[in-house]
């Protein structure tokens, strides 16, 4: 039988002893704390703990996440209230694993990571939308759980953890029995890259797509009020942001379960933008953008958006798009692109397909091939359909393996036989230098219309707004020269943070301040 330690509980409080100090106590405990030291083998300084000590907030901690653009944002937000707590966020003894249940490799990963942890004598924490979707998977047995709409009690659960308690806490969170879009925003976090600010502006979804898993842990759509959105945008900025992108499962819905919307949005948050910065839109499925096109075209054309917009069309053939159920037809996402397309000229329409969906027939697979020859979509996600347990399309008549295969080979073909930025040698464009190519030979860089653009790496361009030339054009690139007598613009209103420096600290200092009646004069949020 197991313990109350490894049952599924609806709160940490009812693991933590009522005689435990709380999370502010510890942290503010931690600063006083000299652990004791063993008499040493070796010289070990007096400042070093030992390994096996658990003393929460004192290990050090290993985070690795998989995912969406929404995930990201959930994991630097982890990450930044660890380290605010004392933990640090390295090589570990403890791994915090936030995870992805889009496609089985993804999940396949995931189970791999639980079990080199395991192996190598690790405590681990599980977080994302695998162990929230299907908590009690035998794989996941004992270990501890941070729901996604839970990330703000991380230091929580990784104290228990630290402790040798199992801890599952997968609640929702409600505000006068309204399910609210998670966490709070102005939590402490390590942004991946100082330069961009991810900002989650709802959570779930409308839909039921049939092969959809991340529905069963995300839940229907709930969004964050606009001045909470506002005020995370201004707070990024004054921290030395230059980019903000915004996610959700599906941004085109946000703002219905609250009596809004996303124009209404979007048009708050480029008050805040600082001339030189940027905004990027992120995903959102063709039915609920439908009815905003003609102000969509306004924001999109706006000089500090990006003209780029995320929609997913999945399949070209009504049929196969009916037994997915995503509750439109192509020609409501032809509408969509067409319009864009003609109110935002160069925008960048990146999509999403699937192939080998269950019951797709070689006519469906065609009408989605004739759609890629039409449009040309210089940036599109080819997927081969991954059966995910649990949801309807798993239980469908399975197309063959061999055929699934095919398809998306024959799509991706299609894809690279085309050059989508040829045309640009020869322009000179602004673009917003924001980081590191993968090969470290340049800096990238992305123009109006999100395209990336490659630049010499130099230390003066980070972060800046420069004028170049394009003069070389790749498939998935441009690159540009730095035009003779120009000079870098700096957006940000603030020097930008350090990679690893923990945002927000700030403001949590002043607020703990007040709690604690101590006066404060601090002026700067660094």
């Amino acid at each position: 039988m197991p313990s109350a330690c490894d049952s599924l509980i609806e709160d940490i409080e009812d693991m933590v002893s009522s005689n435990d100090p709380t999370p502010h106590e510890r942290q503010t405990a931690r600063k006083s704390i000299i652990p004791r030291s063993r008499k040493k083998k070796e010289n070990l300084s007096n400042e070093e703990l030992q390994a096996d000590s658990f003393i929460p907030g004192t290990q050090k901690i290993w985070m690795k996440t998989w995912g969406c653009s929404h995930n990201n944002s959930d994991g630097e937000y982890m990450a930044g209230q660890l380290a605010a707590s004392g933990y640090k966020m390295t090589e570990a003894d403890l791994w915090l694993l936030n995870s992805c249940t889009v496609k089985n490799p993804a999940e396949d990963h995931f189970r791999n990571s639980i079990k080199k942890a395991q192996e190598q004598q690790k405590k681990v924490v599980l977080a994302g939308c695998v162990p929230q979707a299907q908590p009690r998977m035998d794989y996941l047995k004992g270990l501890s759980i941070i729901g996604v709409q839970q990330i703000d009690r991380v230091v929580e659960v990784v104290d228990e953890a630290v402790k040798g308690h199992s801890v599952r806490l997968l609640g929702q969170k409600k505000d006068g029995g309204r399910r609210l879009g998670g966490a709070r925003l102005d939590l402490p976090k390590i942004r991946k890259n100082p330069l961009i600010e991810i900002i989650s502006i709802n959570t779930g979804c409308l839909n039921a797509c049939t092969y959809c898993k991340t529905k069963h842990a995300r839940g229907d759509l709930a969004s964050y009020p606009i001045e909470e959105l506002a005020e995370r945008a201004r707070q990024s900025f004054q921290e030395g942001v230059c980019e903000i992108w915004l996610t959700s499962e599906d941004t085109g819905a946000y703002g219905r379960d609250i009596g809004t919307d996303l124009p209404t949005l979007l048009w708050r948050l480029v008050e805040e933008i600082p001339e030189g910065a940027m905004l990027r839109l992120g995903m959102t499925n063709p039915p609920y953008i439908l009815e905003h096109l003609e102000e969509m075209a306004k924001i999109l054309n706006h000089p500090r958006v990006y003209a780029f917009l995320h929609v997913p069309v999945q399949s070209a053939s009504d049929s196969v798009l009916m037994d997915m159920k995503r509750e439109y037809c192509i020609d409501d996402f032809r509408r969509v692109v067409d319009f864009l397309s003609e109110r935002v000229p160069g925008i960048t329409i990146a999509t999403d397909i699937i192939c080998g969906f269950p019951g797709e027939t070689d006519e469906d697979f065609q009408e989605t091939v004739e759609l890629v020859k039409h449009y040309r979509f210089p940036s599109l996600f080819i997927n081969q359909f991954y059966p995910r347990p649990g949801t309807p399309a798993a239980k469908m008549e399975q197309v063959p393996a061999h055929v699934k295969k095919q398809r998306t080979k024959e799509l991706s073909q299609l894809f690279h036989s085309y050059n989508p930025y040829d045309h640009k040698v020869g322009e000179r464009q602004r673009v917003l230098v924001t980081e590191e190519s993968f090969d470290s030979q340049y800096y990238v860089a992305h123009n109006k219309f999100y395209e990336q653009v490659l630049v010499p790496k130099r230390t003066e361009f980070k972060g800046k707004m420069i004028e170049v030339d394009i003069y070389e054009a790749g498939k998935h690139f441009l690159k540009g020269q730095l035009v003779e007598d120009s000079k870098p613009f700096t957006p940000s209103i603030a020097a930008p943070l350090q990679k690893g420096e923990v945002s927000g600290l700030m403001k949590l200092f002043k607020f703990c301040a007040l709690s604690s009646g101590i006066s404060t004069s601090v002026s700067s949020v660094r």
